[in-house]
């Protein structure tokens, strides 16, 4: 039987080889499934337009398609288990122009690739030898239009397009790209006009922020620095006071770094940012801020310094400040890259524990493996408060896609198997984790020229877009998150679904905020809760937005959004609008909320030595404020109990966490 199959399929593809041959023998396609065969003496496809490695190419397979009415359509080769490259064009065979194409969008290598076909218009599909030059099959199927998720919009702007931040002090996201002499802008206008070029003098540095960039407000003074990543060094880009100008801070000189991603992180939470550089081929190094405009370098082998990363032969490429096991302070992921089994491909999750340690706890959580991976994309995937984590494969090298379950006790479980993963192969250096389509559950946008849509059941879905990679934010303040690639903007259509950004200024933590973690709680919907951790770099090369984006689906109330500053202060806000921007400035809702009577009682209040939480919520974490919004105390609640008796006489903000996360705030008087 095997035998009876094979020579029909080879008979059906014979049939069609002489007019496949060439662009001007395209056969015509519609709906259904069509054999191709790549024969010698093909014409081979020259325009390329699959992203990917481009081979000697000897064969092509041509077929023509119009359709009379407007249709998704969309071009799949996932039957055929075999390694194939497609490519769309319109116009003449002697003028054709790139619609789009995949090399590995589908399962196993094969190709998945949807466009829009205008009615009347020819498109020619032509599949090439880029892999082999085997027959396989290919399905045409034809969906009613639905509108595309992102707009394209070309942009001009000199330098280099890799990060999306604000870089005036308004708060909206803006487009920064940096040259050797100058920054060139496109501000975002605050009046939704658009966008407005700008250009902010420089001073000239060799570090160029060829491998990666990140922004953040390195001396508070209000406006973001940038810090960029280059081949033999990193440079820190100071703003001036009025963010009209930029200086130097480089590394020192003589001192060689392969730099690969960048972060700007408060390492030891003194309040102050601090720089952070993954080195290709050493130890990782960071540059320690002392609080007064200048700082300390420090390669992570040294004496003193933390230890983050310190394999001799490097292999660090992409480093994430997260937090992990919900304590409170940043921890970091380093997701590595190197040939040959060499010891310094195994990713690397530092725990910090508190004191100025941190702890490599890898080994024992599921990660020190071979795994190739140039970046991992941590988010709350589940809704359950913790942070899970993508770590992504930039090859096959060392196993694929590592999906990893947070279990909410500091160890995680790998789930690649049935998510969605286990069968995408889509392969890339970058990714990351943002929600966009505004639905609650945050999505993954890696490789293969697909977002891994979340199902909310920590199973994805992919589906093809328009878009590599780049730099992400709200670049037309709608609340939706758009994505620049290139020089186009892609902009993200609205689809009815609620948001809420929230924008934050830091007074004991550092201005940016950067380290804070950020929860929302609402009832009624699909989701309860959601985190975010606000950071500086994510992904590998670029650097996205530093205000913080949640989508709320149908959700049109949300009861309290809760900010954690790195600082220990919490601020509560509660029942706030949505599809707007909110700005919490660290400690402004201290002592203004009052307590609700029907959750739970302090007693006694004044209290001398315990105070008792009673009520009908079960408290399991306090934090004591004195009246100027320092933190005195913090503490697990045991039994409804707090002790109080370290406390000076006078009047204190508490703040209770319950069981289910949630926060309450009162005072009470210290006896």
């Amino acid at each position: 039987m095997k035998q009876i199959f094979t020579l029909a399929f080879f008979c059906l593809g014979l049939a069609g080889a002489t007019a496949q041959q060439t662009c001007g023998t395209a056969v015509a396609a519609g709906p259904g499934t069509h054999a191709v065969t790549l024969d010698l003496g093909s014409q081979p496809p020259v325009l390329i337009c699959a992203n990917g490695q481009n081979n000697t190419l000897h064969r092509g397979a041509w077929f023509s398609y119009t359709t009379s009415e407007l249709r998704t359509t969309t071009i799949s080769t996932a039957a055929s288990n075999t390694d194939t490259r497609v490519h769309i064009y319109t116009g003449t065979c002697d003028a054709l122009q790139c619609i789009t194409g995949d090399d590995d969008g589908g399962p196993g290598l094969t190709s998945l690739v949807s466009f829009t076909a205008q009615p009347g218009v020819t498109y020619m599909i032509a599949f090439d030898d880029n892999w082999n030059a085997q027959p396989f099959t290919f399905l045409l199927t034809e969906a009613p239009y639905i509108a595309p998720m992102f707009q394209p919009q070309q942009i001009s702007l000199n330098g280099y397009l890799n990060c999306i931040v604000d870089i005036n002090g308004d708060y909206l996201d803006d487009i920064v790209a940096p040259g050797n002499t100058s920054v060139s802008v496109l501000y975002q206008s605050s009046n939704g006009s658009g966008l407005t070029p700008g250009t902010i003098p420089a001073e000239s540095t060799q570090f160029m922020p060829t491998w990666s960039m990140a922004a953040g407000d390195f001396d508070n003074n209000g406006y973001n620095d940038l810090l960029y990543g280059y081949g033999s060094g990193a440079v820190i880009m100071k703003a001036n006071s009025n963010g009209t100008g930029f200086t130097k801070m480089e590394s020192p000189a003589g001192k060689y770094i392969f730099s690969q991603r960048t972060n700007f992180v408060d390492i030891n939470n003194d309040g102050h940012l601090d720089a952070f550089v993954c080195h290709d081929v050493e130890p990782n190094c960071y540059f320690l801020n002392n609080g007064a405009g200048g700082h300390t370098f420090f390669q992570c082998d040294m004496p003193g310094a933390f230890k983050l990363g310190t394999h001799p032969n490097g292999g660090n490429y992409g480093s994430i400040w997260i937090d992990f096991d919900n304590d409170g302070d940043q921890d970091l992921f380093i997701a590595k890259c190197r040939g040959g089994n060499s010891t310094a491909a195994i990713d690397e999750l530092h725990r910090n524990n508190g004191d100025g340690t941190f702890t490599n706890i890898a080994q024992e959580n599921g990660f020190a493996d071979f795994h190739q991976s140039w970046s991992s994309a941590w988010a709350d995937y589940d809704n359950d408060g913790d942070m899970d984590v993508l770590v992504g494969a930039s090859s096959n090298a060392g196993g694929g896609h590592k999906l990893m379950r947070n279990n909410g006790d500091g160890t995680f479980t790998n789930i690649t198997a049935g998510s969605g993963y286990d069968i995408f192969s889509g392969m890339d250096n970058e990714h990351v984790a943002h929600d966009f389509n505004n639905d609650g559950f945050v999505d993954v946008f890696g490789g293969g020229n697909a977002i891994m849509f979340n199902n909310g059941d920590m199973t994805f879905s992919p589906v093809s877009v328009p878009i590599s990679h780049g730099p992400i934010g709200d670049l037309n303040n709608d609340g939706f998150l758009d994505v620049l690639s290139g020089s186009t903007i892609f902009y993200n259509n609205d689809n009815g679904n609620h948001w809420l950004k929230v924008h934050l200024q830091g007074v004991d933590s550092n201005r940016n905020g950067i380290g804070a973690r950020v929860e929302i709680y609402a009832t009624g919907g699909e989701w309860q809760k959601q985190i975010r951790d606000v950071r500086s770099g994510d992904g590998f090369r670029y650097m996205s937005s530093l205000n913080t984006h949640f989508g709320l689906g149908a959700i049109e109330a949300i009861d309290q959004v809760v900010i954690k500053w790195p600082s220990g202060t919490i601020d509560i806000i509660e029942n706030p609008d949505i599809d707007e921007a909110l700005m919490v400035v660290e400690g402004q809702t201290l002592g203004t909320h009052n307590v609700n009577t029907n959750q739970f009682t302090l007693f006694p209040n004044p209290a001398k030595d315990i105070l008792q939480i009673g009520g009908d919520k079960v408290i399991v974490k306090a934090n004591i404020y004195d009246m100027t919004g320092r933190i005195v105390k913090s503490g697990t609640v045991s039994d409804g109990k707090l002790s109080v008796q370290q406390l000076s006489k006078g009047t204190y903000i508490i703040i209770l966490q319950d069981e289910s996360g949630r926060h309450h705030i009162s005072k009470f008087i210290k006896g």
